[in-house]
């Protein structure tokens, strides 16, 4: 009887420390994810029963592209993570088979994940958050039809060298003028010679 007692506490020990290791990898992965949606701009809430692992992948990759992430986590955990940002106000929308897409870029996962949609009836978009608002389906639709951060940055930059390559080229155009017209005049008078 007593080996049968000892054999019991190695193997409540045991279980006691397994749980405790994952106990203690959800609060890590809870503290990682929420330290992600504080530096976050924007959050997109979507279904994604029935994707396969190719199509799930072409999504990542796509987000990664973009700058932004997708991840399928457990709602109860996401739920923990967003319970203390600025996106709080979502925590209803992770029922069921979710995924979340996010990014320092507020529109970056909206506009990845809109075009997803399109090609895949399996992928729905619930809503999401912006700026800790919550939005819904037609503002997310919206964000996706802006521009995205790399794309004002370089209209930015157009903006910025279309005037130095104007003012450059009104300083070099008195010179070429006078550059031509020097050249008119010389062969003029050769030609009369």
């Amino acid at each position: 009887m007593g080996k049968l007692t000892l054999a019991n506490i190695r193997l409540f020990n045991l279980i006691k420390t397994e749980v405790d290791v994952k106990r203690s990898e959800k609060k890590d992965f809870v503290s990682k994810l929420k330290d992600e949606f504080s530096n976050s701009s924007s959050i997109i809430v979507a279904e994604y029963s029935g994707l396969t692992v190719n199509e799930s992948e072409d999504l990542r990759k796509e987000m990664r592209a973009n700058g932004a992430k997708f991840k399928v986590t457990k709602n109860r955990l996401t739920k923990l993570a967003i319970s203390d940002t600025q996106f709080k106000d979502i925590s209803d929308l992770f029922k069921g088979p979710t995924a979340i897409a996010y990014s320092t870029d507020p529109v970056a996962p909206a506009k990845v994940a809109v075009n997803f949609e399109k090609k895949f009836d399996k992928f729905k978009i619930i809503g999401g958050g912006y700026n800790g608002e919550k939005i819904d389906k037609d503002k997310i639709d919206f964000l996706a039809k802006l521009p995205s951060l790399d794309e004002l940055r370089g209209k930015l930059i157009g903006l910025i060298m279309a005037p130095a390559q104007k003012i450059a080229s009104v300083t070099i155009e008195p010179g070429a003028k006078i550059a031509r017209l020097l050249s008119v005049k010389s062969s003029n008078s050769q030609e009369s010679n």
